[in-house]
């Protein structure tokens, strides 16, 4: 950097003042002198007080708490992903090329997830076909000839009727799209998928999912607020189809939702972990399951942030998978990572499920 400045006239009006350390502390010298030396977290606490507590006047006042806290801690060591199986083996190979079978990706008026995701099941090897419920409605299509479907991210209705409750509705109660999907989901040889919006309207269509009677409602983040954000989750074991083979690991994710906070109404979700029907947690930098904020940014109870059916034919996460299945979506990422991001195995599963 400095051959280049000097190159372009600024090398007499350039200087080293500094370099990073691994240390927590902040040291100012002048020709060995000390000047000054203060802690990085106390020099950060002063820069940031007084955002903490305008958040904490706007916002919920715990969760503000407890992001100004994470400034305190001198060993956190940051996003440390954990990878189980290896995300540059294609495990689609043998079948891949025999035939690509139909995956609806189902939007209505308001969803916006919908193009990551059809590129998503594309790359595994699926004909992802743009299906908007106005198609389902009308009896344009009626899902006889899709073997997948995925309810993408977005805000349905504005989210006017909170969270996904419009678009469960347009369902429940228009015979002909119950229906459809009912005899969708009773399919032996179907699997399902929905993401943000699409996990919160999927929640409260239960009563016709099999297997999903312990599915919780998701509501208002604890944080009061929309939160985007790339958290860290743990893929548990789970009899999910998608998750397959991707257990114990520790991924990098984006996070976007205001209303995310998993209420069980009638199973405590220690029992639904305990079952091993939660398929994602989030975790801190520790990997630690939790419920602080803002590691865990919706506060749902367990860390819980996936479930599936008792079948694992269905699955739901509040985390947009579909956005990140490229390492280079990624904001952060290990520089060992090829170009095929972990969350790609996930949609590669399903394809291999299918056959």
């Amino acid at each position: 950097m400095r051959e280049i400045l000097a190159g372009n006239g600024l090398g007499n009006d350039s200087h080293v003042i500094g370099a990073p350390t691994r240390e927590q502390q902040l040291r100012c010298r002048q020709q060995n002198k000390p000047l000054f030396s203060l802690s990085r977290a106390r020099l950060q606490q002063t820069w940031a007080e007084t955002s903490y507590r305008l958040q904490a006047l706007r916002d919920n006042a715990d969760c503000a708490r407890q992001e100004f806290e994470t400034i305190f801690d001198d060993q956190d060591p940051g996003l440390q992903p954990r990878l189980s199986f290896d995300p540059g083996e294609d495990i689609t190979l043998p079948f891949v090329h025999l035939h690509r079978p139909k995956v609806a990706i189902l939007r209505e008026q308001g969803v916006n997830g919908h193009v990551e995701m059809a590129a998503a099941f594309e790359r595994a090897g699926f004909d992802a076909v743009d299906v908007h419920m106005s198609d389902i409605l009308s009896g344009r299509h009626t899902l006889e000839d899709f073997t997948g479907l995925a309810a993408c991210g977005g805000f349905s209705y504005g989210d006017v009727l909170g969270a996904g409750a419009g678009w469960a509705a347009s369902i429940l109660f228009n015979p002909r799209a119950r229906e459809v999907f009912e005899t969708f989901f009773k399919r032996s040889d179907t699997f399902g998928l929905g993401v943000c919006n699409g996990c919160q309207m999927l929640a409260q269509l239960k009563e016709l999912i099999p297997g999903a009677d312990h599915w919780p409602r998701f509501t208002r983040n604890l944080s009061e607020q929309f939160e985007a954000r790339l958290s860290l989750v743990e893929i548990l074991p789970s009899p999910s189809i998608l998750l397959d083979g991707m257990e114990g690991s520790l991924l990098p994710v984006a996070v976007a939702h205001g209303e995310g906070r998993a209420r069980f109404e009638t199973v405590e979700p220690q029992e639904v972990v305990k079952q091993g029907l939660v398929s994602l947690c989030y975790v801190d930098h520790y990997g630690h399951r939790t419920e602080t904020f803002p590691y865990n940014p919706n506060g749902s109870p367990q860390g819980v942030t996936g479930l599936t059916t008792r079948d694992g034919r269905f699955t739901i996460m509040m985390p947009h998978p579909e956005r990140c299945f490229r390492t280079q979506q990624l904001s952060w990422h290990p520089q060992e990572w090829g170009k095929d991001g972990p969350w790609l195995r996930m949609f590669r599963n399903a394809r291999v499920w299918v056959r």
